[in-house]
């Protein structure tokens, strides 16, 4: 039986919707004619939203392997919790998803565990090695929503080529996250705040450099390409260049680039270790605008839930990542009441843009959202395995009642 809801703000990017209505909710779907739909339940929505569910398009679900980091049930139930009901699974997984019979226990698993739709991303190379190419047709067979090799190198510019081409021919996606590994070796932004800790840095041009090699290549090759968790200002000048030469490439930012600046790290502190790095507020700035003009498409979370020990060395030892899905939405309004973002600004990036590019009609369903309930993030409230988060401790505003679909 359907779910009505009054008093609602109703908001869709997709649809340009954004009114105080009632809404009528049936199996994840938005039930025009309402009128003649009887409804199990009623709900009183003052001062409520309900929007399209979150797409993620990037999320380490740690599986398969790493389960000391979490699992497909803990993680996508967290995902559930955050709002995001469609999720993408990058390859870099313990073993890596090379096969197509990893991807379908992986998309299996996620189906048993019914919290979110699982989207796999196959591996471009096999093993992640950067030299042989993967058996793409396979993959494609077994259900991959594109293809990408994660921050995993390749052996050379020739072979990134021939792996174009081949996901050209059969229309894949293909998803980078750029980073060049000669300028990638060290574990902070190259700027004051790494110089005055003694940490070894990463420059902005370790992601510009392979960036801009990997659009030379993709406008050789005409493939679809999306750019994954951007950090500098540069990369988002590459990308707006990149669309206005009519590439067929779109780019997403991590939630927690367009809040913190590598400040964040001072103290040493570990929960503030990401990869690509925390940047400069010059390039926070840029992130902003890009998402507010659309030159950078989509918000993601590039969640990566770890085990406390994983945070426990000194900085440079420490694993980097951030467990993120259930944080994203009240960092999100945050980032309103700011006057950052509007309302169809911010859900646009979580929502309409992400399912575009991976090619769904919709997301999965919808949300009734929240946006003035507060909470404290901590270990219990956190339904994620890993509790390494920056916010641990904070009262945040925002979060979502109820997900249907």
């Amino acid at each position: 039986m359907a779910v009505r809801i009054d008093n609602v703000r109703l908001i869709d990017p997709a649809e340009g919707l954004d009114s105080v209505t009632s809404v009528l909710l049936e199996n994840g779907d938005l039930i025009s004619g309402s009128a003649s739909v009887p409804a199990a339940e009623v709900i009183d929505g003052q001062g409520l939203w309900v929007t399209p569910s979150f797409v993620d398009l990037c999320a380490r679900l740690r599986e398969p392997g790493a389960k000391l980091h979490g699992g497909v049930a803990s993680e996508s139930r967290a995902a559930r919790e955050g709002g995001f009901l469609d999720v993408v699974v990058p390859p870099d997984t313990q073993p890596v998803l090379d096969s197509g019979a990893l991807i379908t226990q992986l998309l299996e698993r996620a189906q048993h565990a019914g919290f979110a739709r699982v989207h796999a991303i196959g591996a471009l190379t096999r093993g992640l090695d950067g030299k042989a190419l993967s058996n793409m047709a396979r993959l494609v067979k077994a259900g991959c929503s594109g293809i990408g090799n994660a921050r995993a190198p390749f052996a050379s510019a020739e072979t990134t080529l021939r792996c174009l081409e081949y996901a050209a021919t059969l229309g894949l996606t293909v998803f980078f996250s750029p980073e060049e590994p000669s300028l990638g070796r060290g574990c902070a932004h190259d700027g004051f705040t790494a110089a005055r800790l003694g940490l070894p840095g990463i420059p902005a041009t370790a992601e510009t450099i392979a960036l801009a090699t990997q659009l030379l290549l993709v406008e050789q090759t005409g493939v679809k390409a999306h750019f994954g968790q951007l950090s500098c200002r540069g990369s988002v000048e590459l990308i707006r260049i990149a669309k206005e030469k009519g590439l067929k490439v779109s780019a997403d930012v991590a939630m927690h680039h367009l809040h913190l600046t590598d400040i964040a790290i001072d103290g040493f502190n570990s929960m503030a270790h990401v990869r690509p790095p925390l940047r400069s507020a010059d390039d926070r700035t840029a992130l902003r605008e890009g998402v507010k003009s659309g030159t950078i498409d989509a918000i993601c979370s590039d969640h990566q839930p770890l085990d406390a020990s994983a945070k426990l060395a000194p900085f440079p030892s420490t694993e980097p990542g951030m467990s993120t899905l259930e944080t994203v939405l009240p960092l999100g309004l945050q980032l309103l009441r700011e006057g950052v973002f509007t309302e169809q600004e911010l859900l646009r990036a979580l929502t309409q843009n992400p399912a575009r590019i991976l090619g769904l009609d919709k997301p999965a369903g919808w949300l009734l959202i929240n946006p003035a309930q507060s909470w404290q993030v901590s270990a219990e409230t956190l339904l994620s395995t890993g509790k390494n988060t920056p916010w641990l401790g904070q009262t945040l505003t925002g979060r979502v009642q109820r997900a249907f679909g």
